[in-house]
């Protein structure tokens, strides 16, 4: 499969592969076929040239045989001519095939073999008269101009013949140096440009890896400035999100202060009044004590409420009474409302003024949305330092929980906490299952103490 998209991938390359691999071996294989089709006819053509030799030297050497023959009347000069004879024929059998295929070159070999069979003819002719016994007559043959006539076209046809069967060698020699020159030049041609086109695939192989790199360079690069533009966007919320929630918190000290300093001193005001009014009305008229007793007791429910709201606003127990104090009754009050059973492990944090009016602010909306969401039946809350060094703040239940991947309706509840924490350098985690109650806890960087501090 890798293979099969690569070629998909580059089709036009493997193409051009092809085309030049197929043609360079067509190329090769007709320069081949050629010279062997050549090579093979090569010895043919030299057998040929022999035969031709063999034929005028046998003539020759019959011609020579029959006339020591004639002169000598010997047996011993009869059988060089009968060798002779045999030598001719046996050319003659080879030639005579050979020609028969040969139409450039037959009608000089007809000449050749006409005469050639006229001169065996007269030969045998006189070696009969001179086995006869009649060899005047024999040397009355040997002396006419007709076997001269004869040997001379003998010689000129087959010395016309050779001439044309060594240009013919000649020819099939150059034909194979052509075929060998021809497959050369079409392979270096080929070559040269498969080289060329192999250099312009290269060529442009490296431009698109280069633009794709300078793309890629491009992307990255307005990558890193939108990563760099969120994380400024980011740290712009969070310090707004920080100067929100510190102006909130300022805004809810100065209605406490005000609500103290004002309403309080209205509301006691208003009491002492009702007691001086009290002593008064006791002799005079009797009958307005119990409307007096009904507003000193509103009066007083409106001390304790403004008290509440104060506290709300500003737990005064968190500057008096310290972090674990004011937790304790906080988780006390909670306890005491709803029922529900509150286990405590609060112990002493190093923490600035701001962090620990978060970690008040963080467990008061969890013990909130517990008891809006949770359905629990019991809470634990830890307040502690790690081995790390660092505070750690955790609220447990074991209400009825609910699925973190999911979207919930309403996050900004653990989105203001989540923003609460961080702004002090913390991290706020939170683990909950459907049934498995929910737990969240802060870490936060200590401080270093006092005593430490002195030190």
């Amino acid at each position: 499969m890798r293979f099969i998209k690569v070629v998909s991938g580059n089709r036009t390359a493997f193409l051009l592969a092809g085309g030049f691999a197929l043609s360079i071996l067509m190329i090769s294989e007709g320069s081949y076929q050629r010279s062997v089709a050549r090579l093979d006819a090569v010895p043919a053509m030299l057998q040929a040239k022999d035969g031709i030799q063999n034929l005028a030297d046998g003539v020759a050497n019959a011609e020579t045989s029959e006339r020591g023959y004639l002169v000598t009347g010997r047996k011993e000069y009869r059988a060089p001519y009968d060798e002779a004879v045999k030598k001719v024929r046996t050319a003659l059998d080879y030639l005579v095939p050979y020609y028969s295929s040969k139409p450039e070159s037959a009608a000089i070999f007809g000449k050749l073999h006409e005469a050639t069979e006229a001169k065996l003819s007269e030969l045998a002719l006189t070696v009969q008269m001179i086995d006869d016994g009649k060899p005047e007559a024999a040397k009355e043959i040997m002396l006419s101009d007709i076997g001269k006539e004869l040997m001379d076209v003998v010689r000129k046809t087959s010395s016309e013949l050779l001439a044309h069967q060594n240009q013919t060698i000649t020819e099939n020699r150059q034909g194979i140096y052509a075929s060998l020159l021809l497959s050369r030049i079409g392979v270096a041609a080929l070559t040269g440009m498969g080289l060329l086109a192999l250099f312009m695939y290269l060529r442009q192989t490296f431009l698109y890896t280069q633009q794709q790199t300078e793309l890629q360079r491009m992307l990255q690069a307005e990558r890193d400035r939108l990563e760099a533009e969120v994380l400024e966007r980011t740290a712009q919320l969070t310090q707004l999100a920080q100067h929100l929630q510190t102006a909130r918190e300022d805004e809810r000290n100065r209605l406490a202060r005000n609500l103290h300093d004002d309403l309080g001193s209205l509301l006691t005001s208003a009491k002492l009044d009702a007691a001086r009014i009290k002593s008064r009305l006791t002799v005079s008229a009797p009958e307005a004590l119990d409307l007096l007793a009904h507003l000193v007791s509103t009066l007083n429910s409106g001390i304790a409420l403004g008290r509440r709201i104060i506290e709300d606003l500003r737990p005064s127990a968190l500057s008096n009474l310290g972090l674990v104090a004011t937790l304790e009754i906080l988780a006390r009050e909670f306890a005491d409302s709803t029922d529900v059973q509150v286990h405590c492990t609060l112990e002493p944090v190093n923490l600035n003024p701001a962090a620990e009016l978060m970690v008040y602010r963080l467990v008061q909306e969890a013990i909130t949305n517990i008891s809006k969401y949770a359905k629990a039946q019991q809470v634990w809350l830890s307040l502690g330092t790690t081995q790390n060094g660092e505070v750690e703040v955790s609220v447990r239940d074991d209400g009825l929980g609910f699925d973190t991947s999911a979207k919930p309706q309403s996050a900004y509840g653990l989105v203001g906490m989540r923003f609460r924490v961080e702004a002090e350098g913390g991290v706020l985690s939170l683990a909950s299952a459907p049934g498995q109650g929910t737990l969240i806890r802060a870490k936060l960087p200590a401080v270093a103490s006092k005593d430490s501090a002195a030190v």
